[in-house]
């Protein structure tokens, strides 16, 4: 008999400040990893040659747009997917530059894992706190150390100590649930794939051993049920209600709530894949249908269970501006929360002066036109997050994180 392993992906992000060397632990991790593909090596020999350099310069495998080729910067995020026997996983290697935060907060709103690379010889830097801020404001679960060219400092244990030491101080004013600290060299390979020969007084593990270990994710069906509803599909007096399942699971006879209206009913039946089920599991789409007839339309959400999500006019967020123009008190702006997109106007925002400029992070209160059923971001990156857009043009000008723990009174 033939047995099958289920094999996990894990999202990770790498971030830290601008020559820490991000680009080349990436490429470090594909190329050591056996990810490379001939023509992709090749093409970066190419580069590198042209760039009169004598080896291949691995840091081009991630630097993909030309302009970063030519430039020797990251100034998109670069997203990889590779795998090992063990785990599959997508990284995005992410700007350093301050003026590309906007990319790693992109990069890392998904990631389970971020990577923060500090260079051994500065140690931690303004961009390495303000990445690791970024982390914790998006509740990234696991968060790396990568103390890099450690070859620079001789691979002195005094000297990773030391930037451990002072990265813990400044986790902890974050309320950083831990982090996991590895010495590197990402040039010399020591530590990323394989083990060093020159760090015999580090024990861990090598970050890919890291990273095919590390627990991946809190489970969406443990989850209370919440199925944002995308689409209303009409056939003859029934009406089904299609969408994706953000979290939790639903059940034929489950007593559901849909939200604003506040209205209850009963599942009456489940259909995956144009299959009837009895049950669905985030992040299953699906298409069910109820015992009443309730007015349900796209936007509204359908929940199950006592954990209700909070339903209020007042939405108060950590958030960070993505926008040229900037973001000020006052402004009429659209809120777009899961499939649902309503009118808000921007009552309050701890910022600098004159506003929210692009990449900057901050807090926001909103009041929108019309409640919305909202969960802390801690509790649910799903459904804890928004973007606000432009009413005249629909440009994106700001991602938020919902904060329930400051959130006024509900309705």
């Amino acid at each position: 008999m033939t047995s099958t392993t289920t094999v996990d992906t894990l999202r990770f992000a790498t971030a830290g400040s601008v020559d820490d060397g991000k680009s080349t632990l990436v490429g470090r991790l594909l190329h050591d990893s056996k990810s490379v593909l001939t023509d992709q090596l090749e093409a970066v020999e190419h580069a590198s040659r042209n760039r009169g350099q004598d080896t291949p310069d691995l840091a081009l495998l991630t630097d993909g747009l030309r302009a970063e080729r030519e430039q020797g910067i990251t100034i998109d995020v670069a997203y990889r997917y590779f795998a090992t026997a063990k785990r599959r996983f997508i990284l995005a290697d992410t700007p350093g530059h301050v003026q590309y935060t906007r990319n790693m907060v992109t990069g890392a709103s998904t990631a389970e894992l971020t990577v923060v690379l500090v260079d051994a010889r500065n140690g931690v830097v303004e961009q390495t706190r303000r990445h690791a801020a970024i982390a914790a404001l998006l509740r990234v679960p696991h968060i790396v150390l990568a103390v890099n060219k450690m070859d620079l400092v001789g691979y002195e244990a005094k000297e990773f100590d030391r930037i451990v030491e002072d990265f813990a101080g400044h986790a902890a004013e974050l309320d950083l649930p831990g982090f996991t600290p590895i010495p590197v060299s990402a040039l010399a390979g020591d530590n990323v794939v394989d083990r060093s020969a020159h760090m015999d007084w580090y024990e861990g593990p090598a970050l890919l051993e890291h990273l095919e270990s590390v627990p991946v994710g809190a489970d969406p069906m443990g989850a209370p049920a919440r199925f944002p509803v995308q689409y209303v599909i009409r056939h003859g007096e029934a009406r089904h209600y299609a969408g994706q399942l953000a979290s939790g699971s639903l059940r034929v006879g489950d007593r559901v709530t849909v939200h604003p209206s506040g209205g209850t009913s009963t599942i009456e039946g489940i259909d995956v894949l144009g299959e009837e089920t009895r049950e669905a599991y985030a992040p299953q789409s699906l298409a069910l249908r109820l015992t009443d007839h309730l007015d349900v339309s796209r936007g509204d959400m359908i929940t199950s269970g006592a954990a209700a999500p909070a339903l209020t006019r007042d939405v108060r967020a950590a958030v960070c501006h993505l926008a040229e123009r900037p973001l000020r008190i006052g402004d009429r702006v659209l809120v777009r929360h899961t499939t649902r997109t309503v009118k808000a106007v921007v009552k309050n925002l701890a910022a600098k002066e004159g506003g929210l400029h692009a990449n900057d992070l901050g807090r926001i209160t909103l009041r929108t036109a019309e409640p919305l059923a909202l969960d802390d971001y801690a509790d649910s990156r799903r459904t804890g997050a928004f973007i606000l857009i432009d009413p005249v043009d629909g440009a994106t000008l700001t991602a938020g994180m919902v904060d329930l723990s400051e959130a006024a009174t509900t309705i």
